[in-house]
């Protein structure tokens, strides 16, 4: 049994709950804590070790980030990938002016560079240092760290310690010994996708036995879960991206040669998308890599290569065009979705072939690892499969009880419940047709045997399965295939590895064979053409100022290119929604906006505080803030109405009803709209109304115009050409497109 450890912790001040609160909101601008951040926080502050299961997005890095810049000593975060190091220190470093506060420290930095961190973290400046797990066995840099003063040891990604997690990595197996090595402190273990048995593995290996478990929920409630059945999937992959435009999302794929093609595929349908997997050069991957965090491209197709070494917040849908290995790589694949809050969808196209494929890589590999391999593929089937709540099923996998009712039509199966129908006369016909076949047959033949249709291997041995050839041919192929996979689910058949997948009955069928019970299949779904998913604008909150925000958005871009960091670095979505909700003009202002903190509004805040006021000044804007000032709240509504309603792509006729004006009274508050200079979307109306020849024609007319008049138009086009509404339509057009 292991010692409880407590160890020797300096603190610069001794922290209350209320100066925590004080220390994030002045450095990095969030009023509250999530969920269990707090109490993680003050554990590590008091010396205690720690293991953290929280879901991807759910605020990890906060854990160690906080209690490190508190603390005297620099910490040590030990982080699997050179990406995911880079994207967390640039981060930190947007909230500070020094950029000695974080540092990285692995095999891409020069000597020079090595020098300058090392001298860093002596002098006290650095607060946090990222090393891998290779970086960190380097003997030159045991000895270095021996000789500083070290906080703590975070160990971020931990289920990579473990042979049962998905993404087990050697290296991380030795850390404990290293630790040990350099000089013992306490230690936060974090990750996002931990079973029962792999969250004791890493417990066991880096004996903290006695640290605290601090296990928060692992549901996601902004993100949508769908499967959908595999048909044209390139096609249905275009026309989801397509519906889709100007939002970010990863499309993963099994295999290199399949995210080369379907980047390619998407490349030609004029999708901004970019290929990223472990074939590619580094130079090519980190390329790709930064085109997706600036914005410069909105789709990666990757493998699961992309997974640890994406940090970027606002990615709008995840699209899985195979089905993936296991429900924690799922799950972890999936949590790239949403992590600003806002709703991320999760499309995942399903073909039992996909199934076959996975089953086929197991061949050949040693018998324990084939049995890992199988239950992992059993539990995506079921997931696959299954006709209960999505959310739901994937939570009990990960040991938490979730309630149905609330998953608030948040999965594809409590949005369209799939049919069921009572199963225990078909599942003991197809059990009795397997013993009958000898149990030699794998489920594409066992599924034709049901309902009479042969091939040449089934004709080899008709003479044997006449007994039970067609035996269930009153249903189709589909629906058999689907009561074998189902079947298999429930354990009551198994299907053998290297003889390349034949099915045999277990024990449990055996048993069903002799006293059937009642059992429950579900029907395939019908799915239609569209998908079931909402396009939904960030449930977390919406810009009121439609226009300010995109501004905003457009300003963070150009200025993140600039200094060369992703956009989410200098201000993440929530904080431009909030800006074109609050419009701060002022530093202090602009501290108080969510997510942003003092030292982040000084360092990046300015630019976007002139753009804000200048906006506000021309378009005659009533901040929260100006209380004093009185507007007639009718206008203003309208205003905000009418933009996103254009947005929305609605009708004038519908735009004007909704508010009960006249399209004339409608038209004239567009006209004020766009002559304070701010933009409207009309390209969907005009386009329906003329065809591109004569909006060319009368916009080559505004322009030789002085003042854009309706009446010098009305006297230059005839009423047969041009009636009145469509004039006024073209010139507001025109003015919101080309004077503003």
């Amino acid at each position: 049994m292991f010692q409880k450890q407590k160890y020797q912790f300096n603190l610069r001040m001794s922290i209350s709950q209320d100066t925590l609160q004080k220390k994030l909101k002045s450095i990095f601008g969030f009023n509250n804590f999530r969920s269990k951040q707090e109490e993680i926080i003050l554990n590590l502050l008091e010396g205690n070790d720690s293991m953290v299961i929280m879901p991807t997005g759910g605020g990890k890095s906060m854990c160690y980030q906080l209690p490190a810049l508190l603390s005297e000593g620099c910490a040590i975060v030990v982080s699997p990938l050179i990406a995911l190091m880079k994207n967390q220190v640039d981060v930190l470093r947007g909230f500070y002016k020094d950029n000695s506060i974080a540092h990285v420290l692995n095999s891409s930095l020069s000597k020079t560079q090595t020098k300058q961190v090392k001298d860093d973290i002596s002098s006290g400046k650095t607060k946090l240092v990222y090393v891998a797990p290779e970086s960190l066995i380097k003997e030159d840099n045991i000895d270095f760290f021996r000789g500083i003063s070290i906080s703590f040891y975070a160990i971020d990604e931990a289920h990579c310690i473990s042979e049962w997690g998905h993404d087990f990595r050697p290296e991380y197996r030795k850390l404990k010994q290293i630790i040990d090595n350099i000089g013992a402190k306490p230690i936060i273990a974090l990750t996002a996708t931990a079973t029962p048995k792999v969250r004791q593995d890493i417990m066991k290996n880096l004996k903290i036995h006695d640290g605290k478990l601090f296990l928060d929920s692992f549901n996601r409630a902004n993100l949508f879960y769908e499967i959908k059945q595999k048909k044209d999937v390139a096609k249905q992959i275009i026309q989801y991206i397509n519906n889709r435009k100007g939002e970010s999302g990863i499309v993963y794929c099994l295999s290199r040669k399949k995210v080369e093609e379907i980047a390619e595929t998407l490349q030609i349908n004029g999708i901004k998308a970019l290929p990223y997997h472990a074939g590619l050069e580094a130079k090519k991957r980190v390329e790709h890599q930064e085109a997706f965090l600036m914005d410069d491209c909105n789709v990666i197709v990757a493998t699961i290569a992309f997974g640890m070494g994406i940090d970027k917040p606002d990615i709008r849908y995840v699209i899985h065009h195979d089905i993936p290995k296991s429900l924690e790589g799922y799950y972890q694949e999936t949590g790239r979705a949403g992590r600003d809050g806002g709703k991320g969808d999760l499309i995942t196209f399903y073909d039992y072939k996909d199934i076959e494929k996975l089953e086929k890589f197991l061949q050949g590999k040693p018998v324990a690892e084939q049995e890992v391999g199988r239950l992992l593929i059993m539990e995506t089937i079921a997931f696959s499969e299954t006709s209960m709540c999505r959310r739901k099923y994937l939570l009990h996998y990960f040991g938490e009880e979730f309630d149905a009712s609330i998953c608030d039509n948040m999965c594809d199966n409590c949005k369209n419940p799939k049919e069921k129908i009572e199963g225990k006369e078909y599942v003991k016909t197809l059990l009795k047709a397997i013993v009958e076949c000898r149990e030699r047959f794998k489920p594409k033949e066992m599924a034709k045997i049901m309902v009479g249709e042969s091939n040449s291997l089934i004709k080899q041995h008709m003479s044997q399965i006449d007994k039970v050839f067609g035996i269930g041919k009153e249903k189709g192929l589909t629906f058999w295939h689907s009561v074998i996979r189902q079947v298999y689910v429930k354990q009551l058949i198994t299907k053998e590895i290297e003889s390349y997948g034949i099915l045999k009955i277990t024990e449990e069928g055996k048993n069903f064979i002799k006293n059937a019970y009642s059992i429950q299949l579900t029907e395939d779904h019908e799915y239609e053409e569209e998908s079931t998913t909402a396009i939904i604008t960030n449930q977390k909150g919406q810009a009121a100022d439609s226009i300010l925000f995109n501004i905003l958005k457009d300003l963070r871009k150009k200025l993140a290119k600039k200094i060369g960091l992703p956009p989410a670095i200098l201000f993440m979505e929530p904080s431009l929604i909030d800006m074109a909700n609050q419009y701060p003009v002022t530093i202090e202002e602009m501290a108080q906006v969510q997510g942003v903190g003092q030292g982040k509004a000084e360092k990046y805040g300015l630019e976007f505080i002139q753009t804000i006021k200048k906006y506000v000044e021309e378009n005659n804007i009533i901040r929260p803030q100006d209380i004093t000032v009185r507007t007639v709240a009718n206008k203003s509504n309208n205003k905000i109405y009418i933009i996103q309603s254009l947005d929305r792509k609605l009708t004038i006729e519908d735009i004007a009803k909704g508010k009960q004006l006249s399209v004339d009274e409608l038209l004239t508050e567009m006209e004020e709209i766009v002559e304070k200079g701010t933009r409207l979307n009309l390209s969907h109306i005009i386009s329906n109304m003329m065809d591109q020849e004569e909006i060319q024609e009368i916009h080559e007319f505004f322009k030789s115009t002085e003042n854009f008049s309706f009446d010098e138009a009305r006297l230059e086009f005839d009423e047969d050409e041009f009636n009145d509404e469509e004039i006024r339509i073209l010139r507001i057009n025109f003015i919101s497109q080309v004077a503003n």
